[in-house]
């Protein structure tokens, strides 16, 4: 095709949030087209939808349009994308890969060792390690995690030092006014005889570059620098389509993948009614479950690229391990 990658990232920069707005819609990146299920060497605009919708059931505002100024678009299912949250045992010294979580959450994966401020720390998501903002620096974390029957008597590995907060959109409450706003001008239109009506629309929020945290262990000698099954990180790399990745987490073990999209802004539940809005992540196919979050992503070079945060069925959700590094000013050890 004639655009080139730089004329793809720039139309998508411009037209991603007015694609979020349509209904049904959770995601949009770059990546390659598929056609009957196949990959295709064509670049295109991928608009992530929880389920395929016949287009003529579709209001013309929530169509997508099969070409957006000469780049084609390809509409791919991928179900309600949450955060994710085996090995499940205890393990000392604590490697990458096994399960950890705050105190308060139920568990999610230790993704790697890294160092703040000259010391060493556990880095794994915030929801993980934070309890999606509603943890305080000192708290707890144990391996395992609770779930999986960590204790704080017992289990204790470290305490927390930092997180990026996850901006929520608030949409029950920002709904509640819309809807009702929206309903007391309809009822005057109505009974003015006036055909005009207004719908309530999601408006986009902020948006979420990362999902992280770090803590400090107790004793250095109960951490580990490797990533179980996988050994030891050679260094950090950036993610780019087609990339071959592999990573090791609580529930699915060791699993691989493909970067399919890069560039991507996908909107995350994060259960009772709250949801995120995140820019710039990586996205791959099925390679992770529920407990996996956390999980560190590495290339076929044992390279870190990214930091795992969520996913659905058939998709995994990536920050790109730059901004992680970045936001939380840190390096590896």
């Amino acid at each position: 095709m004639s655009q080139t990658l730089h004329e793809i990232k720039e139309l998508h920069s411009r037209i991603s949030d007015r694609i979020l707005s349509k209904l049904n819609v959770t995601g949009t990146g770059i990546g390659y087209k598929r056609t009957a299920g196949r990959k295709t060497g064509d670049l295109c605009i991928i608009c992530s939808v929880e389920n395929k919708v016949a287009i003529a059931n579709l209001p013309e505002r929530d169509k997508i349009p099969a070409v957006i100024d000469g780049i084609p678009t390809d509409v791919q299912p991928t179900g309600t994308i949450y955060a994710l949250g085996r090995p499940t045992g205890r393990f000392r010294p604590a490697p990458g890969g096994v399960s950890a979580g705050h105190v308060g959450v139920t568990a999610g994966t230790l993704g790697c060792l890294v160092r703040s401020k000259g010391r060493i720390h556990l880095l794994s998501n915030n929801h993980v390690l934070a309890n999606s903002n509603m943890a305080g620096t000192g708290d707890m974390v144990l391996q395992p995690a609770p779930l999986d029957g960590g204790t704080p008597d017992n289990d204790q590995i470290a305490r927390l030092t930092r997180f990026i907060p996850i901006i929520f959109e608030q949409e029950e409450g920002r709904s509640l006014l819309a809807n009702t706003i929206t309903g007391i001008f309809n009822f005057f239109a109505r009974i003015s005889g006036s055909a005009t009506r207004l719908e309530a629309r999601k408006v986009n929020a902020r948006k979420n570059l990362v999902d992280c945290a770090i803590a400090e262990p107790f004793n250095e000698g109960e951490v580990s620098n490797e990533i179980l099954g996988i050994g030891t990180i050679a260094g950090t790399a950036g993610g780019e389509l087609n990339m071959e990745i592999k990573k090791s987490g609580r529930t699915t073990g060791l699993t691989t993948g493909i970067i399919e999209q890069t560039d991507a802004t996908v909107r995350v539940n994060f259960g009772a009614g709250k949801t995120a809005l995140f820019t710039d992540q990586l996205i791959a196919g099925a390679m992770s479950r529920g407990g996996d979050s956390g999980s560190v992503i590495l290339n076929s070079h044992d390279e870190i690229v990214g930091l795992l945060f969520a996913g659905s069925s058939n998709t995994t959700i990536i920050n790109r391990i730059q901004n992680v590094f970045n936001l939380l000013d840190i390096t590896l050890p």
